[in-house]
């Protein structure tokens, strides 16, 4: 360390860390507004930087300490991965399509690139071997934005980040275990590896066992609350981790999983419903990760690579993985269309990146002919199918049909009969509505408005436990419960793969938190639920037309619906503006000679407005 610590100053590593950090959030904050992938501009703007000067260089900031550093970084994330992964999605030919993508897809992708490595750059057999074997992984650390970004079917978003999450340790493993052959003196026999192999994956699972009893502690007996228990569960990963790399290298990662899985699947863990410190964190690691990883490539050892790695990119992108994929998905109920999709997705990520960082160096050490050349090929590799993947996957996606729908698919919370008749509406627009109301009378009332109901226990499980709900796209609060209403689009909002918005508190209103609290606003023009309650009373009606560029006198816009099946509601934002073909869903004013009658509920007989829906 004192070697170090003459080679740079103070002022460097303040000016070097600091730099990598602007990189980092800079790219992601670029990637953005120009909407693609944060990777396609992570990796090349790291390149650039290590190349144009020597204050990004994680090696020469941190010495030593960087490739452990990246081990443990690496557990974390792969730990906030396992957290959603649901065992309880993983059944049927879903499970089976993923077990057969890492059974068959890490011996043919490791056979294939070892091989074609070896051929095409001119690489002996052993450095082949090693390269092989780093690129054999995925990861979520690419598949997840890429899928979040391409929004392909849940079905297929569930498969590709199983088969990334879990390959990562596998692999990682698997090439921890040839980079010891590799470096012996005499090849073991396969045996001896295949028992090296066994024995690190046995590590990471005692690891894993022990570091979820830690959890288990911490946060079912401690009680600890959500910031407590967010940073109790950084630390609990990484010192797992870091107890099994020094036991056995890598093993830290299937720990990390391990941990991440328990806590997930595990209904006694009392798990923080929000995790907007890990989400945070993770981001921000990606990007240091790339950032400084990618520096570490100089130019002039990618050159010779160049074109040699374009070509193994086109055999692991055109053979090897339509190959995995194939076998993986033949006889299952997978469309061809999502066999295709599944056939293109395979980018290499972080651990292909951290692993070949750490073998190539010490495999140049050791005189290893060739090893000089795996650390600029994996580059190139993760380059070039991150990009080709994030520019190419969402067309080729809607070109084979699986995508998600654009439609809006609403869930509506309340049961209320203004709110069961503007699921009516919406019903009547074109779209799939989904409603929930705790009341058993407001359910029993949804269910004779020929509505589907959702599920009693699905609000309180996704509150609990943070479980996405699936197909819904968009939901709508729409209780008298003003409390209720703001607390439930803070706590569902990592449940929803959509908006989520809440009717105006009352400008009365004495609620606890809702005049305080943040979130999408419904409707202009004080509509509170207390006065659209009282307007269908009054005999008004929520109707459906279609526009014609102006809302009708004495008409409220309540919501526009696209041609492609888009709910846009008026917020207290502004109004969404019309466009060809839109339908509008509006609160009618009552007619003149309305009786403003008032019938019983012929089910419980209490009073209700009646019929109110027209379209």
């Amino acid at each position: 360390m004192a070697g170090f610590a003459c080679r740079v100053t103070a002022d460097q590593v303040f000016l070097g860390v600091g730099l990598i950090f602007v990189l980092a959030v800079g790219s992601q904050v670029l990637a953005s507004r120009l909407r693609i992938p944060a990777l396609v501009v992570l990796l090349p703007v790291g390149f650039t930087a290590g190349a144009l000067t020597h204050d990004v260089d994680p090696e020469r900031l941190l010495g030593e300490a960087f490739q452990p550093l990246v081990a443990l970084a690496v557990a974390v994330i792969l730990y906030d991965a396992g957290l959603s992964l649901d065992l309880r999605r993983l059944t049927g030919h879903t499970r089976r399509v993923m077990i057969r993508l890492i059974g068959y897809g890490v011996p043919i992708t490791w056979a294939f690139a070892g091989y074609f490595g070896g051929l095409l750059l001119d690489m002996p057999a052993r450095s082949a071997v090693m390269l092989g074997a780093i690129l054999v992984v995925s990861g979520p650390t690419v598949v997840g934005p890429l899928l979040n970004f391409v929004r392909p079917a849940e079905r297929i978003q569930r498969i590709l980040m199983w088969e990334g999450t879990l390959i990562d340790p596998v692999g990682a493993i698997l090439g921890a275990a040839v980079f010891g052959a590799v470096v012996a003196a005499q090849r073991p026999a396969p045996e001896t590896q295949i028992a090296h192999f066994l024995a690190s994956i046995g590590i990471g699972l005692v690891g894993g066992v022990v570091g979820t009893a830690l959890l288990w502690f911490l946060l079912c007996k401690l009680r600890l609350g959500e910031l407590l228990g967010t940073t109790t569960q950084l630390a609990a990963v990484i010192a797992t981790a870091g107890a099994c790399n020094v036991v056995r290298d890598d093993t830290g990662l299937i720990a990390a999983i391990v941990m991440g899985l328990a806590v997930a699947n595990i209904p006694r863990f009392d798990l923080p419903v929000r995790r907007p410190f890990f989400e945070t964190l993770v981001q921000l690691i990606l990007g240091l990760l790339f950032i400084t990883i990618s520096a570490t490539v100089t130019p002039q050892s990618l050159r010779p690579v160049l074109l040699p790695g374009l070509a193994l990119v086109a055999v692991l992108v055109l053979i090897t993985r339509p190959l995995v994929a194939y076998l993986a998905t033949l006889r299952t109920d997978l469309s061809w269309g999502q066999r295709l999709f599944i056939g293109w997705m395979a980018p290499r990520g972080i651990v292909a990146a951290a692993t070949a960082s750490a073998f190539s160096a010490t495999l140049v050490g050791h005189g290893i002919e060739g090893a000089a050349k795996i650390l600029p090929a994996t580059f190139l590799v993760i380059v070039v199918t991150v990009t080709l993947y994030g520019l190419t996957a969402a067309p080729v996606a809607r070109r084979l049909g699986v995508t998600r729908p654009a439609r809006t698919r609403p869930l509506l919370i309340g049961g209320d009969p203004w709110v069961i008749d503007l699921g009516q509406a919406l019903s009547a627009a074109g779209l799939d509505v989904l409603m929930w109301a705790g009341n058993d009378r407001q359910r029993d009332r949804i269910r004779r408005a020929g509505i589907e109901l959702a599920p009693n226990g699905l609000i309180a499980t996704a509150a609990a436990r943070g479980v996405p709900i699936e197909r819904v796209t968009a939901v709508l609060l729409l209780t008298a419960e003003d409390d209720f209403n703001a607390l439930a689009s803070t706590i569902l909002h990592d449940s929803v793969d959509g908006p989520i918005y809440r009717l105006r508190p009352a400008p009365d209103s004495h609620g606890v938190v809702a005049p305080y609290l943040g979130g999408t606003v419904l409707f202009g023009g004080g509509l509170t639920e207390f006065t659209l309650d009282r307007r269908i009373h009054e005999g008004g009606t929520i109707t459906v037309r279609r526009s014609d560029g102006a809302v009708p006198a004495g008409h409220e816009l309540l919501f526009v619906v696209r041609t492609d099946g888009k709910l846009d509601p008026v917020t207290e934002g502004g109004r969404p503006p019309f466009r060809d073909g839109d339908t509008m869903v509006l609160l009618a004013p009552a007619p003149p000679d309305h009786p403003h009658r008032v019938m019983p509920d012929p089910a419980t007989g209490s009073s209700v407005v009646g019929e109110t829906f027209h379209n």
